[in-house]
This record gives C-alpha cells, sequence and structure tokens, in this order.
C-alpha cells in the first residue's frame, strides 16, 4: 500500500505523525547518503537512551509515511490495525465501521509482564529502523501493562527487570543452545548479540499498545523464525 514513486520532499506534505527533527533530516538525504545504524552504533544509542536519534532509511521512511497514511484511512489508526491483523487480538464483528470503532480494553491473565504466554507475542518489526544486513529488529508485544516513570516515559526499575527477564529466557538462552553460538557466554551473547530497547511515550509510532523493542545481530534466520513464527515481515 501507499506508492511513493516520483514522489518529493515528504516533509512538505500531510503526514499521518508529528515528524521529529531527524525524520525531517533523513527526509532531505538520499538512499546512498544515509548511513546505516550498525551494532556498536546502537549499543551506545541504547546505553545512552538516545532513543530519540534512531532512524530509518530515507526510502523507507517514506514508504512508511505512505503506508501509515494508507492504514489510518482503512482501519482508523496503526493500533486497531496492529490489533486486529497482526496481533489478532481484537475480532470486531465484520459489518462495524472500522474507523468509528474503539478497541475494547483488551484482557490479560497476569498482572507480571511477559508472565503468561497468553499475554504477550513476538513478531517481526515491519518498519525496522535502518540497521546493517547482519541486525534483525523484533518487537514484543504485551497485553499486560508496563510501569514506566511519569516524568520522563522511561521504564521503572521493576519493569526494566521484567523485560531483562525475558530477554533472557526467549533470546539469550534460546542462543546459548544454538550451533551457531556454541560455547558463548550468556554475557558474550547480551553484548554482541542481544540487545533491547523501549522508547519513551514521546517516541512511540503505537502508544496505546505496549511493547518493546529486540535486536539481534547475526542469528540464522529459522531462529527469528521460531520466535516470530514469520517467515518475513508484513506489510
Amino acid at each position: 500500500m501507499g506508492s511513493i514513486e516520483g514522489e518529493q520532499p515528504t516533509e512538505q506534505k500531510p503526514t499521518p505523525f508529528n515528524l521529529t527533527e531527524v525524520d525531517r533530516q533523513v527526509l532531505s538525504q538520499t538512499d546512498e547518503e544515509f548511513v546505516f545504524h550498525d551494532w556498536e552504533d546502537l549499543k551506545g544509542i541504547i546505553a545512552r537512551n538516545d532513543l530519540a536519534i534512531l532512524r530509518r532509511k530515507p526510502s523507507e521512511l517514506r514508504r512508511y509515511i505512505a503506508w501509515t497514511n494508507d492504514i489510518k484511512s482503512t482501519f482508523g489508526s496503526i493500533t486497531k490495525y496492529i490489533c486486529l491483523k497482526r496481533l489478532q487480538w481484537w475480532s470486531p464483528d465484520p459489518s462495524v465501521n472500522l474507523i468509528e470503532t474503539p478497541i475494547p480494553e483488551i484482557p490479560y491473565k497476569n498482572v507480571v509482564p511477559f508472565a503468561d504466554p497468553f499475554d504477550y507475542k513476538v513478531l517481526r518489526n515491519d518498519w525496522p529502523y535502518g540497521v546493517t544486513p547482519d541486525i534483525t529488529h523484533i518487537v514484543v508485544w504485551s497485553k499486560t501493562p508496563i510501569a514506566t516513570k511519569p516524568e520522563n516515559g522511561d521504564v521503572t526499575d521493576e519493569s526494566r527487570a521484567f523485560i531483562e527477564g525475558f530477554v533472557d529466557r526467549t533470546f539469550v538462552q534460546r542462543l546459548q543452545k544454538d550451533p551457531a553460538f556454541e560455547n558463548s557466554e550468556k554475557e558474550v551473547i547480551r553484548k554482541e548479540h542481544v540487545l533491547w530497547f523501549k522508547n519513551w511515550a514521546a517516541l512511540q509510532s503505537v502508544r496505546s499498545l505496549e511493547h518493546f523493542h529486540v535486536l539481534v545481530r547475526g542469528v540464522p534466520d529459522a531462529v527469528i523464525t521460531e520466535w516470530t513464527d514469520e517467515r518475513d515481515v508484513v506489510r
């Protein structure tokens, strides 16, 4: 959806979300001028919590803007699309007008995030940031609320512990069992092959659905498919 052939300065047209200064800088570039985030860059960004500088490739950002416009005109919001089509956590009556129909509160089984498989889903990021080809971008979606600090929207210490525990159980320990990472220590995998971050509320494009991001490096695609039950991104 959202043909962009021949499209010129997207920032001069109405956009479906507020463009950041980083977005505007990216849209002024060509793909050839764009510098991809590599692993060392990502480690530094996440360590500094400087998440606002994460960016998509110019052509991908233009496609994302066009796609978002199309999705909003069909479903009413990105949240509705994700709940209905990607997560399948919402099943409205086929006769209803999706644009006018609010999403009901999504029930969860456990108040502890990631304690019950019913309450979360791991998917490929359909619109990943501009990362080098050895890196895969995954999103973990949660029905259970993930507490954040009111002053800045960052996760609380308790939420950070819940997320780190889930990342260890799901991603790090799985890689320890994989022949490609044989004999790798847990700390090495954490540092060189698995990163995670949760955008503050102001940076989230899907604010009403709890989620955090996982970046993995050098992981066989078969393992990505095992985690996500998806062979490719969905657009």
